[in-house]
């Protein structure tokens, strides 16, 4: 492993697909980094099985034994900070991050979302996208910050939604392209090719792009 790697740290609630996608990404030397720790909240979550697979440090910390979330993330903080993080990566991490977290790793936490934010933000985006009769959905990487799903935006992947789609097909979809845009945000920021200016992120070096669009229906 090169010596001027990534440090990031996971956390994690489920089953992990994105966190195997990342691990993909990584040991076939796409994306520069290394998984130092994987940490969840949930001692049956598949994820620290994944990343036991790949010898990599799964951590289980329940936030039952905490007063506060607040407490928790202290908690949090120190295994990070032991485990030499640099960058956080929320992969399916199903709890909110409070200031203590937040205040630790400024504009260093990231989070992937399925939808094309700002658009249906929080819980069941997908269902939100049916229920609006969307005709494009997707989902966003973004930097974490104090809102929900608020903060500036790194990447977002475009799909089409069916007439006959139903939360799960859509859903299944969509996770299609967070497999693949999850390790891009994480190269991308591995780089130095991340720059957050206002509500925008700056991805350097410039490149120009073609003039195309994504319709649905198509013509």
């Amino acid at each position: 492993m090169r010596g001027n790697d990534l440090n990031i740290g996971v956390l994690v609630s489920g089953s992990g697909t994105n966190l195997q996608a990342i691990i993909d990404s990584i040991e076939a030397g796409c994306v520069k980094a290394r998984i130092v720790c994987v940490i969840s909240n949930k001692a049956d979550a598949y994820a620290l099985e994944r990343a036991k697979q790949h010898k990599i440090p799964a951590i289980f910390i329940d936030h039952r034994d905490y007063n506060t979330r607040e407490a928790y993330d202290r908690v949090l903080v120190e295994k990070l900070t032991e485990h030499g993080v640099e960058l956080v990566v929320l992969a399916g991490y199903m709890r909110i991050i409070t200031d203590t977290l937040l205040d630790a790793y400024p504009m260093r936490i990231m989070n992937i979302h399925p939808a094309l934010l700002p658009a249906f933000p929080g819980l069941h985006a997908q269902r939100q996208a049916l229920q609006h009769g969307v005709k494009i959905s997707g989902c966003t990487v973004h930097f974490v910050d104090a809102g929900t799903d608020t903060g500036p935006i790194i990447v977002q992947a475009a799909v089409p939604v069916m007439d006959d789609d139903t939360e799960e097909t859509l859903s299944s979809r969509i996770q299609k392209e967070e497999h693949r845009v999850y390790p891009l945000a994480i190269h991308l920021y591995a780089e130095g090719r991340l720059r957050v200016e206002g509500r925008g992120v700056i991805v350097t070096p410039h490149i120009a792009h073609p003039e195309v669009s994504f319709q649905n229906p198509p013509a």
